[in-house]
């Protein structure tokens, strides 16, 4: 495997020590450090890979919103400036 793990490749690695292997082992496997493994449980420890699935979607969804937010937003901001007669 690469240097850049995606998170499915990142929940396989963190489900291959839930079953049972070392961390140790596990980081020589993958050529990554203990500390790497750390950081991945903190942010992915229980996650399978439907839960990514969603959590992807969920972000997706948000990153939507938020831009469509910011438009009404500028939109808003556009049409007091028109109503003071500033423009």
């Amino acid at each position: 495997m690469a240097n850049s793990y995606s998170e499915v490749q990142i929940i396989k690695v963190l489900q291959e020590i839930e079953a049972g292997a070392t961390i140790a082992g596990t980081s020589r496997k993958y050529g990554i450090t203990d500390k790497t493994i750390q950081r991945w449980r903190q942010r992915y420890s229980g996650m399978s890979k439907s839960e990514l699935a969603e959590l992807k979607s969920l972000q997706a969804e948000n990153r939507r919103l938020r831009h469509i937010i910011s438009e009404l937003s500028l939109d808003i901001a556009a049409c007091k400036e028109v109503i003071k007669g500033k423009w």
